[in-house]
């Protein structure tokens, strides 16, 4: 029976690691695994999030099932994460959590939901997004669109998203990156989400907004804004959550799917539907790593300690940005490349082109996807100057 099947090609950042390690250069750079990355290249746990372990593992007496929602003490500190603490979502019992295998799980269950619930809606993503999001949506059935972001000049296309918003059929699905967006790492501003707000009000969209990197922009709540605006102005609102990046517990696999909804009874509806989809999906989700977040949540040092490291991982980030973009200057392309400097999150749409890409790759030992997107993670001070005089290079 298997024999008609077809190898089909491997995953390209899959590929990128492969390649990478086989590389003999001594100075070669990965910028292409979407993982965090401190000064020495590594992807450290965090010291909230050991402590946090410490305690489970000696408080810990069972191993059984916490129910497709997964449990409730999680869902009890992500919603205030992500809504906020004070939020009137939640005071009117409007928001429902349903934990999840990572960020990615969440997506999962929105498309089938979306897909059994919602039957012959559309969902439309930006060009371009983050590659999963099409696999996700199309495995589900659902007819999948897109609509600009990013200009010829590598720049944020807003009049072109904002356009384009105005034309999808009524009622059809946006997926909006709430921040650090994902590949390009250019992120509304809030009169820019404010507008969008109001085509989807005219247009009775159903706004998914993935929300894969809070913290890693601005801060937790800065990043939160396009989120609370539209949970709070909108009946309904689809959430995506992860905690796999912001607590450093990426093989943990930790996420939460927020379904908003216009009142409490809609929400138990909704509820009872998600339920059924999480169960046909992977029945109940892995509870380690959602344990880990609900501890350092429910404890003011843990949450403190986690706070301040998380400051240190977006500070890091953004210096490397504004590092960059000066390691460029005596080569005259600062400007160029100011974009890099602009954007948010670990990653970045540099503007370099494929043939660009593959000449870093084969000539300077530095890795990253052909479509130019790069990990800001994996810029160290002590690759810049390295990577400065390549990219100089492939600009001649």
């Amino acid at each position: 029976m298997f024999e008609h099947i077809e190898r089909v090609p491997g995953d390209a950042i899959l590929g990128l690691i492969e390649a990478f390690k086989k590389d003999t250069n001594p100075q070669k750079v990965d910028l292409g695994v979407g993982v965090y990355r401190d000064a020495h290249g590594n992807t450290p746990v965090m010291r909230a999030v050991k402590e946090a372990e410490a305690r489970l593992l000696s408080n810990e007496t069972t191993k059984t099932y916490i129910g497709s929602h997964g449990a409730p003490a999680y869902g009890g500190v992500v919603l205030p994460m992500v809504l906020g603490a004070g939020s009137p979502v939640l005071e009117a019992n409007r928001a429902s959590a349903t934990q999840s295998p990572g960020g990615t799980g969440a997506l999962r269950l929105a498309a089938d939901f979306i897909a059994t619930q919602l039957p012959g809606r559309g969902i439309w993503v930006s060009d371009p997004t983050w590659p999963n999001h099409h696999g996700i949506f199309t495995a589900a059935g659902i007819e999948l669109h897109k609509y600009p972001y990013v200009d010829p000049d590598n720049r944020l296309d807003f009049n072109g998203m904002l356009g384009a918003l105005k034309k999808i059929p009524e009622g059809d699905v946006v997926v909006l990156h709430a921040c650090c967006h994902n590949p390009t790492g250019f992120d509304l501003s809030p009169s820019q989400w404010q507008q969008v707000l109001e085509v989807v009000k005219e247009r009775q969209l159903l706004p998914l907004i993935d929300f894969a990197y809070q913290g890693f922009g601005a801060g937790l709540d800065e990043d939160a804004y396009g989120v609370r605006l539209f949970a709070e102005q909108l009946d309904e609102v689809i959430i995506t959550s992860s905690c796999s990046k912001n607590f450093g517990i990426y093989c943990e696999r930790t996420g939460c799917l927020i379904m908003v909804a216009k009142d409490s009874e809609q929400m138990e509806n909704i509820r009872s539907q998600v339920a059924i989809v999480a169960r046909e999906n992977y029945s109940n989700p892995p509870a380690h790593g959602g344990a880990i977040v609900s501890e350092i949540l429910h404890d003011a040092e843990l949450s403190a300690m986690w706070r301040e490291e998380l400051t240190e991982m977006r500070d890091r980030i953004n210096t490397l940005r504004r590092d960059f973009v000066e390691a460029l200057k005596p080569y005259g392309l600062a400007e160029k490349y100011a974009c890099v400097a602009e954007q948010r999150g670990m990653f970045s749409y540099t503007g370099l082109t494929p043939d660009q890409v593959d000449r870093l790759r084969d000539e300077f030992g530095i890795y990253m996807v052909r479509s130019g997107r790069a990990n800001v993670a994996g810029f160290s001070q002590e690759n810049l100057p390295y990577l400065a005089k390549a990219i100089a290079a492939v600009n001649d």
